[in-house]
């Protein structure tokens, strides 16, 4: 199965957000390439919120390019497998963090955002996944900072999409 059935069955599956996740399917019905950075239109990008053992903190790195704190993601590769594995992909390069576990049950959330040009939009696949015990977290190029946060630090330094993201990770766990 390639990445974009895998995508496709993933939205299918996906019970939340169903006005969202009806575009992002009209959106690859109508781009074969929309899995990839290359499609302008605007692409699938896959994400992970890390979670602490204790589920009581989240990591976030500040995003070298953005300057903004947000959750681990990015642009899906042609060796990834699943959305899953792009995600859980993202979130050990980025985060340093060997042996990140995804939480069952799929993505937490989609978040369609817009992008500068020449690209036009991600359309983001949000999971989240748990640290093991004693993680240590190594900035990756890509980061110019990553920190623990405890759930009502976040509001205070990220935007609302990483809010509603820990929302929902919080209702899932």
């Amino acid at each position: 199965m390639s990445l974009y059935d895998d995508a496709v069955l993933v939205l299918k599956g996906y019970e939340g957000q169903p006005e969202l996740r009806q575009a992002y399917l009209d959106h690859l019905a109508a781009h074969p390439d929309g899995m990839w950075k290359a499609c302008h239109a605007g692409h699938i990008t896959a994400s992970a919120l890390v979670v602490d053992p204790q589920h009581d903190r989240v990591l976030l790195t500040l995003h070298r390019k953005l300057r903004m704190w947000l959750q681990m993601g990015g642009h899906c590769e042609p060796g990834d497998a699943t959305l899953r594995e792009a995600a859980l992909r993202e979130a050990a390069e980025e985060s340093g963090i060997a042996g990140l576990t995804p939480l069952p049950g799929g993505p937490v959330r989609l978040d369609r955002h817009p992008i500068p040009a020449p690209c036009h939009w991600h359309f983001d696949v949000q999971y989240a996944v748990l640290a093991p015990p004693g993680a240590v977290h190594e900035i990756s190029d890509e980061s110019l900072d990553l920190r623990w946060y405890a759930y009502d630090e976040v509001a205070g330094v990220a935007d609302e999409s990483v809010v509603r993201l820990l929302d929902a990770v919080r209702a899932r766990l």
